[in-house]
């Protein structure tokens, strides 16, 4: 009798675990599609490249960005989400991983599509290795993601411009001569118009 229990008791853990496994839906990560993705926070193009980052939340909806601290931002802005999978890209040959799985290095002066300077690599060694070629770089994991400060290198952003409202890029350059171009126009302007006073 004591058997028969515990084989009844091992079916019905077994069934429950098979239909509790048949609910979770598995998120892979979705391909990039250049000519249609924009970043959820930025709005830029999202490239199909080293930087690419994507999270899917629990109802199937997939969000992706250009870079990893808009991502993190994204998550900061909506604590409510449940999200069910998050996947970044190994620097050296673009391959998917876990968010959770991977090995990140950071640098300030590291170059990325949002100034963050956070890359991404599938495992210690590959991450090692690109802080050793540096000769820079913290080596970190997504849990100490978790309280890095996000800082975004402002040298940078101003470096390599920012988006207009038609998405295309303008330097704070650009924007000062359109700045003194205006009002060069308005000095020739005032001298016209004081040279016809006399």
């Amino acid at each position: 009798m004591k058997k028969r229990m515990t084989a009844i008791m091992m079916l019905a853990l077994t069934a429950l675990l098979i239909v509790a496994g048949c609910g979770k839906t598995a998120h892979e990560p979705a391909a990039v599609d250049e000519s249609v993705d924009k970043c959820a926070i930025c709005n830029m193009a999202v490239k199909d490249d080293a930087f690419a980052v994507q999270l899917t939340t629990k109802e199937g909806k997939t969000f992706k960005f250009d870079d990893i601290g808009c991502m993190n931002e994204w998550m900061g802005k909506n604590t409510d989400a449940i999200i069910s999978a998050q996947y970044v890209r190994d620097y050296n040959d673009k391959a998917w991983i876990a968010y959770k799985d991977a090995y990140y290095v950071y640098d300030a002066d590291f170059k990325s599509p949002m100034a963050y300077g956070v890359y991404s690599f599938k495992d210690k060694a590959g991450a090692e290795a690109f802080a050793g070629e540096q000769g820079k770089g913290q080596l970190m994991t997504a849990e100490q993601l978790a309280s890095h400060s996000w800082a975004q290198n402002k040298e940078q952003m101003h470096m390599g411009g920012n988006a207009n409202e038609e998405g295309h890029a303008t330097t704070e350059h650009d924007m000062d001569m359109g700045t003194n171009d205006g009002a060069d126009m308005n000095m020739n302007a005032a001298n016209a118009d004081n040279s016809g006073a006399h």
